[in-house]
């Protein structure tokens, strides 16, 4: 078998041939057998995608609920009342073909991303191994996997070496599955250790997991607490606005100051700002962005509420190879021990036959093979596949012409393969002191097949390797220190090493290295224990999944890390997922992140960006339902009072669009670094709700002033007017709060709100286009002077509300 690496760059112009020791009678298929089952339609043909469809995102923002509504209101409005009173519905339009076009942009970064870290297994066909796109797979295609790949289509086994494959993610067990030829493998599992391959007995959607495999690879706006937060205020919004908008209607049409249109006219202007339809496009708009901005840095986002949990999240659990190291190493030194001592020559023609016997070396091994080139001296009689669960790998060899005698060589961890009490222990502890990795040579006593084959095993040499360390590491994790983000070391390697190397990157705590070995199994214990510790060696992948389900029983949200097949689990079970693009096929499925740079200091960029959606969207919506809030309130005042309503829709379009809807789309997309808190909706509605029913009582005590000033014909557009400008001013102050720490652009944006109203009031046509004209100076000062103390009523409200219910 020919190991191709997963992150590696692939020609199918120039396949690979099949090597020397394949079996013969496993050609895979010929050229004419494939365009005979692709004629048959005996293809893969599972939709994988990463987006949503065009048609699906034109549906999704077209047809909602509030635009439904809207619609219907707008129509009435080209009916009954002048252009002005259905500006509002041009701007709806406007709205949703600027959530379309944001969104088609997000497709269209993801499909390319995607494209980029597809899954392409190797298909042996006609004698050579070429890898291919998963939906190019036919029925009957022999497939070549090792570890860390994921099996894509339900099939036989054909070949095994040392197959094991772990199918907990469809099954829930937690041990490898040893396979045989003729035993069946599912999609959805992945290869641990050794290698083979499988002929394909189901193909597209027959296969076992191909409906969880689509469904899990689509681009999806669910599960995220932002949205689950905005849909909850919208259901409680629409049973607000029903009984309101009734009351309204029949209040304005049984009114005997006004004709039948201006009626109608006044009841859409008071329904119109109860819907707070701009909200749930800001939201789609910000993560739309957030994913193009993503994409820009390699940064494939395969399930969109990622970035918000990303934001949220307090722990990021690391693993060391792949994550803070490069994935290749280099050999610095070679000690034989015991009877090898002087013998350094057959140590390296032992390492060179060990290398030489596994075609798919992980990273250690490939440094070794680098180093030490077999010579072709020894046989191999059998092999022992590298397991993250053993911690180490072993192989059988026949030297000479195949009548030398035979032995058996172990290849792994010196604390697992020796006795605790054994002096080579020591050796081991100060190279791992210096943040380099050592494995250990030894000769089994044993054989292969024995469980217990490590037992009795005799130092024959040190292997001293040396990991390099991401460039960008150190100021990775001075990021997260800095944004209070705790971040613990996970690696199976020995602690000392992964100490050492942590200590080199400055990470806090990383002194105090523990042997997971020696952790408590109960995961209360375990969870203390890792509050107190940083840095954790000799991690097993099963103990990686406990810690991460032990750090989420202490209230953390968990990121998790990996590149490896080891890293699997954890990945699944951690609240956000993060796969190096260069990783293991089965670490990219199950994460919900993937950086395909490869580049771990892409990570303070998702985090950034996630923190300026759930920031941001908390608060601009504030602006949003504070309107809705003041909205019904004044709707509900109206029916009380028996009295017309203050507002046309062109007056309430113009301060939507002043105090709400230009301010809210720059806040929305402003850098904001504060980590995200839980409790979306008590937040937002904390707020909203005082802040509402203050513009409101402002807003109707100015109006029900306004009647008793200004009697006699064309009393109702003054009262309007005075009461459109305690309204801008209330909510002008709502933005001020809002936009809160001030910078200069943010003051210059409430500055130009201001003007943008201003303008309005003194220039001739623009007072007739709007129907505002503010008559005398009593009653546009007493507006004014309302304003001020509801502003000052808002500012103690809030305040008063921090203190009282903080979150």
């Amino acid at each position: 078998m020919t190991h191709i690496d997963a992150g590696a760059e692939l020609d199918p112009v120039h396949p690979v041939p099949l090597p020397a020791g394949a079996n013969a009678n496993a050609k895979g298929l010929t050229a004419a057998e494939v365009a005979d089952r692709v004629a048959r339609g005996e293809v893969n043909d599972v939709p994988v995608r990463s987006s949503r469809s065009t048609a699906d995102i034109v549906r999704a923002n077209v047809f909602t609920r509030f635009n439904a509504i809207i619609g219907v209101l707008w129509l009435i409005m080209l009916v009954v009342a002048p252009f002005q009173d259905s500006l509002f519905g041009y701007v709806i339009l406007a709205n949703t073909g600027i959530g379309i076009i944001q969104e088609l942009r997000a497709k269209k970064t993801l499909d390319s991303l995607a494209v980029i870290g597809e899954s392409r297994p190797t298909v042996r066909r006609d004698g050579t191994a070429t890898p291919i796109g998963t939906s190019e797979i036919v029925l009957g295609d022999l497939i070549e996997i090792g570890p860390g790949d994921k099996i894509v289509v339900d099939g036989e086994c054909a070949e095994a070496d040392g197959l094991e494959i772990d199918e907990s993610l469809l099954t829930g067990e937690a041990d490898p599955v040893v396979k045989q030829p003729g035993d069946q493998v599912m999609s959805g599992s992945f290869v641990v250790a050794g290698g083979g391959a499988f002929t394909a007995t189901k193909v597209g959607r027959e296969a076992y997991a191909a409906q969880l495999a689509e469904e899990a690879s689509r681009f999806t706006l669910v599960h995220s607490e932002l949205r689950t937060g905005i849909s909850t205020i919208l259901k409680y919004v629409t049973w607000m606005l029903i009984p309101a908008a009734v009351g309204l209607a029949i209040t304005q049409l049984v009114s005997k100051d006004n004709d039948f249109k201006d009626s109608i006219a006044r009841a859409v202007g008071g329904i119109v700002p109860m819907v707070p339809e701009g909200l749930v496009l800001l939201t789609s708009v910000a993560f739309a962005i957030g994913v193009v901005r993503l994409g820009r840095k390699q940064c494939l986002v395969q399930e969109l509420p990622a970035i918000e949990g990303l934001a949220r999240v307090d722990t990021v659990c690391l693993d060391k190879t792949g994550t803070l190291t490069e994935g290749g190493m280099d050999v610095t030194e070679l000690r034989p021990l015991g009877d090898l001592e002087g013998d350094e020559a057959y140590v390296r023609e032992v390492l060179g036959a060990f290398g030489a016997s596994d075609p798919r070396p992980n990273a250690s091994l490939q440094a070794i093979i680098d180093a030490y080139p077999d010579s072709g001296d020894r046989r191999r009689a059998g092999a022992l596949p590298f397991s993250s669960a053993r911690k180490y790998s072993g192989a059988s060899f026949v030297e000479g012409d195949g009548d030398g005698q035979s032995s058996t060589w172990l290849l792994g961890a010196p604390d697992v393969l020796l006795a605790d009490a054994d002096p080579v222990l020591a050796e081991t502890e100060q190279l791992n002191e210096q943040g380099l990795r050592v494995l250990l040579l030894a000769r089994a006593v044993r054989e292969l097949d024995d469980p217990r084959v490590q037992e009795g095993a005799r130092p024959a040499a040190l292997v001293v390797l040396e990991q390099r360390l991401r460039p960008d590491a150190a100021d990775t994790l001075r990021y997260f220190d800095e944004q209070d983000v705790r971040a613990k070391v996970i690696s199976g390697d020995n602690a000392v090493s992964v100490g050492a190397v942590a200590a080199k990157l400055g990470l806090p705590g990383a002194a105090a290295t523990v042997d997971a070995r020696r952790l408590p199994t109960e995961r209360e214990e375990m969870a203390e224990a890792l509050d107190r510790g940083s840095v954790f060696g000799r991690v097993t992948p099963q103990q990686k999944r406990d810690m991460v389900g032990a750090l989420q029983s202490r209230g953390h949200t968990v990121a998790m890390t990996g590149d490896g097949v080891n890293d699997v689990l954890a990945l699944k079970d951690a609240d956000i997922g993060v796969a190096m693009g260069s990783g293991s096929e089965a670490t990219k499925a199950v994460a919900q992140i993937v950086l395909l740079n490869n580049s771990f200091a892409t990570l303070p960029s998702v985090v950034a960006e996630g923190r300026r959606v759930i920031g941001n969207i908390t608060r601009v919506a504030t602006l949003f339902l504070v309107k809705t809030v003041y909205s019904v309130l004044l709707a509900v005042l109206v029916v009380c009072c028996q009295v017309e309503y203050p507002f046309l829709p062109r007056h309430l379009t113009l301060l939507s669009t002043l105090t709400i809807g230009v301010p809210a789309f720059f806040l929305a997309l402003a850098p904001n670094k504060e980590r995200a808190r839980p409790h979306f909706v008590r937040r937002v509605m904390r707020y909203s709700i005082p802040g509402g029913v203050v513009a409101g009582l402002a807003t109707f005590t100015t109006y029900l002033l306004a009647r008793h000033h200004y009697t006699g014909e064309g009393a109702l557009d003054a009262e309007t007017s005075a009461a459109t400008l305690t309204l801008f001013l209330v909510s002008m102050w709502v933005l001020a709060i809002v936009a809160r720490p001030y910078t200069w652009w943010r003051v210059g944006l409430v500055a130009a709100m201001g003007l943008g109203f201003l303008l309005v009031l003194v220039v001739p046509w623009l007072q007739s286009f709007f129907a505002l004209k503010l008559v005398g100076a009593t009653m546009p000062w007493t507006a004014v002077g309302v304003a001020v103390v509801g502003a000052a009523t808002l500012e103690l409200v809030w305040k008063w509300v921090d203190r009282r219910f903080p979150v």
